[in-house]
């Protein structure tokens, strides 16, 4: 479980960078000396830019949850019949017992 939640926290720590990025990169264009054309096209290059980007991150995140889902009602079904199993040999055990006596 704790590598789990460590990718979780790289994941965390990868979308802050990314964000943090962002920002620092679209005040850096507002505040640069040009034209406005130039700034304007700079700005839409960079969203585009970071628009791939984010819709890769997230692409990603969507593949590891399925996976965890996935793993998890593995993980679920096989305990559920581990369970079922545990319970039939506890009635069985429980009926030899009393028509012993």
């Amino acid at each position: 479980m704790n590598n789990k939640e460590g990718s979780f926290g790289v994941g965390a720590i990868l979308l802050s960078f990314l964000l943090g990025t962002m920002v620092g990169a679209g005040l850096a264009l507002l505040v640069a000396p040009q034209s406005g054309i130039e700034t304007r096209r700079k700005i839409k290059d960079f969203a585009g830019d970071v628009t791939d980007k984010a819709s890769e991150y997230f692409e990603q995140a969507k593949v590891k949850a399925t996976s965890s889902i996935d793993k998890g009602k593995e993980i679920l079904e096989s305990q559920k019949t581990a369970i079922s199993a545990a319970l039939e040999a506890g009635k069985e055990a429980y009926d030899r017992e009393v028509h012993k006596h």
